[in-house]
């Protein structure tokens, strides 16, 4: 693998230098095409390449100088200054080299017969010190910039996983919150039904106290079966609801009156589990708890548009208490918001001349449309 990627950036600096010949030699047969001179096809091209080999060779070195002293470190220019040295001491050490290979090939721009070694390296430092520096920093610049979008890619991954991973989080921080919630409101019925056996008992009502226990413990087999639910098809939460209406109607007896409005066109869509328990609860404590008459509570579901509308309403006490800041309600209220956001609301209000009203809105879905929180 090591051995692959050198010869990957050997081919890469090879092509670099290969298409800087070109240009150069480009450069140079142009004018004298526009001149009507002659041109020395062979001088011209050998004597460039050459030259830009020459630089090739040396660009290892030149981009280890350069992860050396980096441009864009903090001593910056203390850096750009040494490689103002260096790149001073790469134009005479390249032209050095190039001067005994040109003579070598045939291709120095002068006759060899007429030029020494000596002056022949003075000559190509001379004329070409300047370029040999401006190729210097061509590299050096080159990797800054490639580094540098390098070190702005890595930053832009990390973004990107820290923000994946901040939404990871937040979405278990979601979940787990909403988990708690809905942990509240188990045991909050329960200990409500427990305590109503309890009432049933004292008041020698084995029968009926008997019978809410059997009940009951159908209604937790049921809530077992959906533990790790957050959401659950509108049919199977009303199958819930009934079983625990079939409880207090053992408590209330004939003071107790349920009518359940449901189409088919609804059964399917997904609503948070226990969503309605609470606010039936509710309903019950606040109009029969405070009254002797018998209460009726209607439960109405229908879609309306792209929201699903819940709405519980019953005729019970005159002077309503709804526990707005009870348990029920309250972890009801926060798990729409929390699963929903502002897609969710819940509205409670009286109602004339006497009973209270809540509505739940939701977004209308179901299961398989896009759901990521059923289980």
């Amino acid at each position: 693998m090591r051995f692959n990627t050198i010869l990957r950036q050997a081919a890469v600096i090879w092509l670099a230098w290969t298409a800087a010949g070109v240009f150069y030699i480009t450069q140079d047969f142009v004018p004298r095409l526009y001149r009507n001179e002659p041109v020395l096809w062979r001088r011209l091209f050998v004597g460039w390449m050459a030259a830009m080999y020459i630089c090739a060779a040396f660009t290892p070195v030149i981009l280890w100088l350069g992860r050396r002293w980096p441009l864009d470190h903090a001593r910056r220019w203390r850096h750009a200054a040494l490689h103002l040295g260096f790149g001073a001491v790469f134009s005479a050490l390249s032209a050095a080299i190039e001067a005994p290979v040109l003579m070598a090939l045939g291709v120095f721009p002068a006759p060899v017969q007429t030029v020494s070694l000596r002056s022949g390296v003075s000559l190509l430092v001379a004329y070409g010190f300047h370029g040999g520096i401006i190729r210097y920093w061509a590299v050096i610049g080159l990797q800054a910039v490639i580094r540098s979008r390098r070190a702005a890619e890595a930053r832009e991954r990390e973004a990107l996983q820290l923000r994946v991973r901040s939404a990871e989080l937040a979405g278990q921080l979601t979940a787990a919150q909403l988990s708690a919630l809905k942990m509240q409101l188990q045991p909050h019925f329960l200990f409500n039904t427990l305590g109503a056996i309890m009432v049933l008992m004292q008041q020698g009502k084995r029968l009926e106290a008997e019978t809410m226990l059997v009940k009951l413990s159908d209604l937790l087999r049921l809530v077992l079966d959906d533990v790790e639910a957050q959401e659950v098809p509108l049919w199977r939460e009303l199958e819930f609801l009934k079983l625990y209406l079939s409880i207090e109607e053992v408590r209330f007896q004939d003071r107790l009156q349920v009518t359940v409005a449901a189409g088919p066109e609804v059964s399917e869509a997904l609503v948070p589990h226990m969503v309605l328990q609470p606010i039936v609860e509710n309903a019950v404590r606040h109009g029969l708890g405070q009254s002797e008459a018998a209460v009726t509570i209607d439960i109405d579901a229908r879609q309306r548009d792209d929201v699903l509308v819940l709405t519980v309403s019953d005729n019970g006490s005159a002077e309503p208490q709804f526990d707005r800041k009870g348990v029920g309600l309250a972890n009801t209220e926060h798990r729409v918001r929390r699963l929903y956001a502002d897609r969710a609301s819940l509205v409670a209000e009286r109602r004339v001349p006497q009973g209270v009203r809540v509505t739940v809105t939701l977004p209308f879905h179901v299961a398989g449309a896009g759901d990521a929180s059923c289980g």
